[in-house]
């Protein structure tokens, strides 16, 4: 049996060509982590604001804890409202009570705030993720020496908004994989 040798003029070209756009070369690497950082910023936004719309009331912006990052071994990422590993700077915020307007009215809170109250009180921003999984998965029914203090009803909302975002996030990440690969055999 003889054997015959093919030679295709340009063929070494084309085999460079798919080489750079393997996920193994720095550009392809670089393209394919921005896609995915742009998708998981969109989707920690859309996370953000709809924990914006479940606080009615929100001066402390509890909203702005939902953190976001981009894995740097492996194509992926990830949205939490985990606590960060630092504190950020304390607020002198101090929520208005109608004892302090008027000290001579009937009821109310009379106690003194305890130096913890005072503590959680100046979180702010991304220090209050507690806030946010209090929410999401809701408290028992708290007793103290001075009564009954309710509990709050799980309402789940990160399990349902992050779920639909990062699924609409996947979807934008390969239609846009898509996208740079017509691209780039186009243009070679």
């Amino acid at each position: 049996m003889e054997g015959k040798e093919i030679q295709i003029s340009g063929l070494e070209d084309k085999v460079k060509e798919i080489l750079q756009m393997s996920t193994t070369s720095s550009g392809m690497k670089r393209e394919l982590t921005s896609i995915i950082r742009k998708a998981i910023m969109q989707a920690r936004k859309n996370i953000s604001q709809d924990a914006k719309d479940i606080l009615t009331n929100d001066p402390r912006q509890a909203y702005k804890a939902v953190r976001s990052s981009v894995y740097k071994q492996i194509f992926g990422g990830q949205v939490n409202i985990l606590p960060e590993r630092t504190r950020h700077a304390a607020t002198k915020y101090l929520r208005q009570r109608k004892l302090d307007n008027n000290p001579h009215q009937r009821g109310g809170n009379r106690r003194k705030r305890s130096e913890r109250t005072m503590q959680i009180d100046s979180y702010e921003g991304k220090d209050r993720s507690f806030i946010l999984r209090f929410i999401n998965q809701g408290t028992t029914q708290r007793e103290t020496r001075y009564g009954n203090r309710g509990q709050i009803t799980a309402r789940k909302w990160f399990n349902i908004s992050s779920s639909m975002q990062m699924e609409a996030a996947a979807n934008h990440i390969a239609d846009e994989i898509e996208l740079l690969l017509q691209s780039e055999f186009k243009l070679q």
